[in-house]
């Protein structure tokens, strides 16, 4: 059960006290009252024959039924007012809350005494167009990118099934260049592999919820055998990598998806690291922590990317043409990752160097 806010808690007390304040003032007001008449009416003669008499000698004979009255119908009327006031409070928080289901740019206006909880409907209100903004935003950059996609699906198919008719359709065709159009054939097919594991991607990220499966694993083991699976990509490249690893880095984890993480960082690196470069990863234990590290040599991201780079479907290389250009969900699938694992993610670049840093919570 949730506890009452602060706020509650003191606008409770506030309204208890000056309805107690009120009864008790309103009594004494009565008694005041009644002293002062019986005060003036005994500096009066009377005769017995006004009819004013005869009212004030029957008050005096029941003076505490008259007394009980008259306190009682200003106690109903103290509380009517009472409880009027709390439901006014009510009737405009639930408005105010009715109105957070379709926020729009109006602040949220609620009586003086509900400051406090105006103030965190208004902060509710902008996170909620915030996030609204966000997924709008996402939602935009996912079609766009689909339909980039599904258009560039298009060259290499038509790439893959002209060189392949002209394989069959040539069959005296020169070995050298059999072999030169089936490379190419073959690297359209792969290209073409790539993009359908976007979309594939696109689809299990936003039907799927991911859950981990933990079981203790040697991260220093795990990284060198990611680093070993690149070496032909590094290559390729003209990149080198350098492990700083202890020899051991027991952590319980889901080794499957953590490697995932590793694997869309060293890819990013490889994608963007100038040719000639060093790749450097790097882990350590650091005050309850565990720290690693992902360094490479290319371009300075922009502060403004930088801010956005682990959002859905977003790309640092906007060409939809270039082989750089994923579906921009490997650094969000990465930080979700991390995250369930109760661990953070950032990044940062700075005259040429990016390095993209894993917290996890050391056991």
């Amino acid at each position: 059960m949730n506890k009452p806010s602060h706020e509650s808690s003191r606008l409770s007390r506030q309204l208890w006290m000056r309805y107690i304040l009120a009864l008790l003032a309103w009594a004494f007001a009565v008694l005041l009252a009644a002293f002062f008449a019986r005060a003036l009416c005994g500096m009066r003669s009377w005769d017995g024959t006004e009819p004013l008499y005869s009212l004030i000698h029957w008050m005096n004979r029941n003076v505490v039924t008259v007394y009980l009255f008259v306190t009682g119908a200003g106690w109903l009327v103290i509380s009517y007012r009472f409880i009027a006031r709390p439901l006014r409070y009510l009737d405009a928080v639930a408005e105010a809350a009715q109105s957070l289901a379709r926020p729009g740019e109006e602040p949220i206006v609620l009586p003086p005494a509900l400051e406090q909880t105006e103030a965190q409907l208004n902060l509710a209100r902008e996170r909620a167009l915030r996030d609204a903004m966000a997924a709008k935003e996402a939602e935009q950059r996912k079609n766009d990118l689909i339909v980039y996609l599904a258009h560039d699906l298009k060259t290499p198919l038509t790439s893959v099934i002209g060189y392949l008719t002209l394989l069959r359709d040539e069959p005296d065709l020169p070995p050298q260049f059999r072999a030169r159009y089936t490379g190419v054939a073959l690297d359209k097919a792969e290209r073409l592999e790539e993009l359908i594991n976007e979309f594939f991607d696109i689809t299990r990220f936003n039907l799927t919820h991911l859950e981990l499966e933990k079981r203790p694993v040697d991260l220093a083991r795990m990284l060198q055998q990611v680093a070993s699976e690149f070496e032909p990509q590094l290559a390729e490249n003209g990149l080198t990598c350098a492990l700083e690893l202890p020899p051991a880095l027991e952590y319980a984890c889901d080794p499957d998806k953590l490697a995932r993480v590793f694997d869309n960082l060293l890819r990013n690196a490889c994608r963007y690291s100038t040719p000639g470069t060093q790749v450097r990863i790097a882990a350590a234990v650091e005050e309850g922590h565990i720290l690693l590290t992902f360094t490479n040599t290319g371009i300075t991201i922009p502060p403004e990317k930088l801010e956005r780079i682990f959002e859905q479907f977003f790309r640092l290389d906007a060409s939809r043409a270039t082989r750089t250009g994923g579906a921009g969900l490997g650094l969000a699938i990465a930080k979700e990752i991390v995250s369930l694992h109760g661990g953070t993610i950032a990044a940062r670049s700075a005259d040429g160097v990016t390095t993209f840093t894993v917290t996890l919570p050391a056991p």
